[in-house]
């Protein structure tokens, strides 16, 4: 029985490739809205209508924000697609040897949720950043909604504390 669930392990591999196909393509997505950036500054050209209103530098701000958030979520992609490698297919004595990847250390499943929740709660602040920037002009207090549902997030990761046994022993590494 233990060799058949052995086997079924390597079913992960379809999470980890997807995983990093989509971080790979998610890269190229934000490469794409920092070069928009670039040719809004250059040239002037602003290719979303909805941006129009805004003035050449603002508009090149909401790209590079928008590349940010976008950058963000191939990371978490990634780290994802690590986590998931080294807790189910990786061995563990040898990945502590040959560890290139210490600063996504994923040792338990919980670590791996902690640092996912963690970089979500980021994202979801640089996506305030990005409607705050956009719709500086006309804000209603709708608006709060987000930042109190990160500050909420936030407070839950605080009080889950998802592998935090082992984030007491990493302070000593770095």
């Amino acid at each position: 029985m233990k060799e058949t669930f052995n086997v079924f392990r390597f079913i992960s591999w379809i999470a980890i490739i997807c995983s990093l196909l989509g971080s790979v393509l998610l890269f190229i997505v934000g490469a794409m809205q920092t070069f928009s950036a670039y040719t809004t500054v250059l040239f002037g050209q602003v290719t979303n209508k909805s941006l129009s209103h805004l003035a050449t530098s603002e508009v090149a701000t909401t790209y590079l924000i928008k590349s940010l958030d976008t950058f963000l979520i191939a990371l978490v992609l990634f780290i994802f697609a690590h986590g998931v490698f080294t807790l189910f297919i990786c061995d563990k004595k040898l990945a502590k040897k040959t560890s290139v990847l210490k600063w996504i250390s994923t040792p338990n499943i919980g670590r791996l949720k902690s640092i996912l929740g963690e970089v979500i709660v980021i994202i979801l602040f640089v996506k305030f950043l990005e409607i705050i920037l956009v719709n500086l002009n006309n804000l209603t207090w709708e608006i709060l909604i987000l930042p109190v549902s990160i500050l909420l997030l936030a407070l839950a990761l605080k009080f889950l504390g998802l592998g935090l046994e082992e984030k007491k022993g990493e302070g000593d590494d770095i």
